[in-house]
Order: structure tokens, then C-alpha cells, then sequence
């Protein structure tokens, strides 16, 4: 398991040149970019796996005969806040295997001079192998366990996996609401849904919290497959769900999760890609922190056509930064009450989460 792991150092506090390319408009990070590194780096990190810690050098992919893909991201949680005045290190480690799956575990810390001071971000990514020239599933090369250390984190990772299985089986696509979701559902329908005199300051329809970006791929952001590279996606995603929770909210917000991506399909290069935005939960009035839950769906428009076809579909939750209630949004049709109950799950899952990281922090 050790010979995998791998690093990135993103010296900020020494290079004003670097912080200058990463830094946003209000003197913080640009997060959307470290996920393009994190994403990078995973991808190395498995490559490093089945070929050998001695290998420098991908090559091409026909020779080697197998390609690792991102399958999903399981989740990315802030800890602590994104500080460009520290120099930031990312790295990662497999700590599981599957038959040819790899769940490959995250993190990002904030350097000191005495050492790590902060560990700002954890977060696990599942990388698939396929044959080159089948594009069948490929076992990967199983992982050797040299420590106690090792064996906890092997089965962190089983047990991630197993987790993702179970809440696909659960999920509100395959299998009706509990009693308790509906009871939920039906009472923010008698607080929220019905012309009671609201205004729009306490509440707003999800389908009128729409915000999209089309644009083209260009062969500048491609990946060793010749499709566009994952984590440029994931920035894009990021960006654009930041723009629509900062307008929901009407302020400025703070990242807290990117809760989960699905890759269903690759992006071709020279595709036409539209992203779109909705604002999925938002926590009760007076329940605090504040939290707004964002969903963005990538699609590939085919153009003779206008067919598109979801090749990606991201979670993500922000904090408004006044700590203020934030606005309900409020289904209206069937699809969206479920995607509502499907963000409300995300939050709970996200609190419960970080409250056992801050606990006890883990690989």
C-alpha cells in the first residue's frame, strides 16, 4: 500500500506568482482548481499502483494495454478553512482494491514550518480499470498489507465501497421514500407549497432556481484517453454550483462538500457541453449552520440532433458566510421532491461525516 502514495506541494506561501494563478476574487483559494489536482492526482496515484513505483512514465495507452478511469468521487469534505497563506500539500494513497477497482483515499493539509498545522480537506475517489482494447473490466493488482496501520485502511475502504452499493439500492430512482421522508416532504408542502402569502424572501420554486453554461471542448484539457480530463469538469461543476448558491443566497459562500460524482459517460473532445444548475435543500429556518445543496448535471448535446445524453451528475454543499437563514426552496413536481429528499440525505450523511472526522481524524 505505501508504494502508492504520491504528493502534490502547492508552495503559496514563498511564491506570490503561484498564489496569484489561484487565488479568487475575495483573497481565498479557487477551489474548483485544487479538485482538478485532486482528480490528477488520483488518476496518477492508481497508474502508480499497476505499473510500479519505479515507473516514471505512462507511455501510451495501447502499449500498456489497460486505462484507469474516475468512476465516482464518494466524497471531498473541508475540515478546516482553504488558507492561500500556507503552503498546501495534497496527496493520496490506495487503500483498497477491488477486482479491478481502486478506491483511492485524499487529503489536503496546510503546512507549517514545524510541519502539518491543519488538515483542511479529506476525501476518497473510485478508479476503474478497463482493457485498452475491449474496454472491459481489467483486474488490478491486489494490494500487500504490511502494518495494522495498512489493514485499518484497507477496510476504511471496504467498507466506502459497501456503503456506495447500499445507498444505490436505497436510492429514491429505485425505491419509494420512508415514511418519515414523506412525512418530511408533506409538511414542507403545507408550510411552503401552497399560496399562503409567502414572499419570495422566504421561499423560491426549484425549478426557477435554474442556472446553465454551454460551451465547447477543446482539445487543450484532454486526457491521456483523448477525452476531456475529469477534473476540468469538476472545476466547471464547481464554479458554476458556486455562482447559483451565491445568488440563492444573495452572499458570498463557503465550501463544505463536494457529496458525490457519478461519471456515466466520457466527454468527447470537440463535443458542445451544457452544464446545468438547481438548487436541490436548503436547511429549516433557524437551523444553523446554514446549508445549501447544489446538484449540476453535465450533458453532451449532439448537435445534427439536439439529443443529449448525462455524462456526469455532481453534488456539492456551501455555507452562506453571514450565517443568516437562508430562503426554502420548495418542490413542485414528483422529480423534484425526490431530488429535494435526495439532498436532504446528503446533508444529514455531510454532518455526520465531519462531525466523526473532527472526532477522530483518519487517513
Amino acid at each position: 500500500m505505501h508504494d502508492t502514495y504520491a504528493e502534490i506541494l502547492l508552495p503559496f506561501a514563498s511564491s506570490p506568482e503561484l498564489f496569484e494563478r489561484y487565488t479568487n476574487a475575495w483573497g481565498g483559494l479557487r477551489t474548483g482548481m485544487l479538485m482538478e489536482h485532486l482528480d490528477s492526482l488520483a488518476g496518477s496515484i492508481s497508474y502508480k499502483h499497476m505499473l510500479g513505483p519505479d515507473v516514471e512514465t505512462l507511455g501510451h495507452i495501447n502499449e500498456r494495454g489497460f486505462y484507469i478511469v474516475t468512476a465516482s468521487v464518494d466524497r471531498l469534505d473541508v475540515l478546516a478553512p482553504l488558507s492561500p497563506v500556507r503552503d498546501i500539500r495534497l496527496s493520496g494513497i490506495v487503500i483498497y482494491t477491488g477486482t479491478s477497482s481502486m478506491e483511492v483515499a485524499v487529503k489536503m493539509e496546510a503546512l507549517g514550518a514545524s510541519g502539518v498545522e491543519d488538515t483542511l480537506l479529506l476525501g476518497r475517489f473510485s478508479m476503474v480499470c478497463r482493457d485498452a482494447r475491449t474496454h472491459k473490466a481489467r483486474p488490478v493488482n491486489p494490494l500487500i498489507l504490511d502494518s495494522r496501520e495498512e489493514t485499518a485502511l484497507f477496510s476504511i475502504g471496504e467498507n466506502a465501497k459497501k456503503r456506495r452499493q447500499s445507498l444505490a439500492l436505497r436510492s429514491l430512482s429505485r425505491v419509494p421514500p420512508s415514511s418519515t421522508e414523506a412525512e418530511e416532504l408533506h409538511s414542507v408542502y403545507l408550510q411552503y407549497g401552497q399560496d399562503n402569502g409567502l414572499s419570495d424572501y422566504e421561499r423560491e420554486w426549484m425549478g426557477e432556481t435554474h442556472l446553465e453554461k454551454t460551451m465547447l471542448m477543446f482539445p487543450q484539457e484532454r486526457n491521456v484517453h483523448q477525452k476531456v480530463f475529469g477534473g476540468y469538469l469538476m472545476r466547471l461543476a464547481y464554479e458554476l454550483g458556486f455562482a447559483n448558491a451565491s445568488l440563492f443566497t444573495r452572499s458570498h459562500v463557503t465550501f463544505m462538500s463536494l457529496d458525490s460524482i457519478s461519471f456515466a459517460k466520457p466527454v468527447p473532445i470537440g463535443s458542445i457541453l451544457r452544464l446545468t444548475s438547481q438548487v436541490l435543500h436548503t436547511t429549516p429556518p433557524g437551523e444553523l449552520p446554514a446549508a445549501v445543496h447544489v446538484g449540476v448535471q453535465a450533458n453532451v448535446v449532439e448537435v445534427q440532433t439536439g439529443r443529449e445524453q448525462t455524462t456526469n451528475d455532481f453534488r456539492f454543499t456551501w455555507y452562506p458566510d453571514d450565517d443568516a437563514s437562508v430562503r426554502q426552496v420548495v418542490p413542485k413536481t414528483y422529480q423534484e421532491a425526490m431530488l429535494w429528499l435526495e439532498g436532504k440525505r446528503a446533508l444529514k450523511m455531510g454532518d455526520q461525516i465531519r462531525g466523526e472526522r473532527q472526532k477522530k481524524p483518519s487517513a
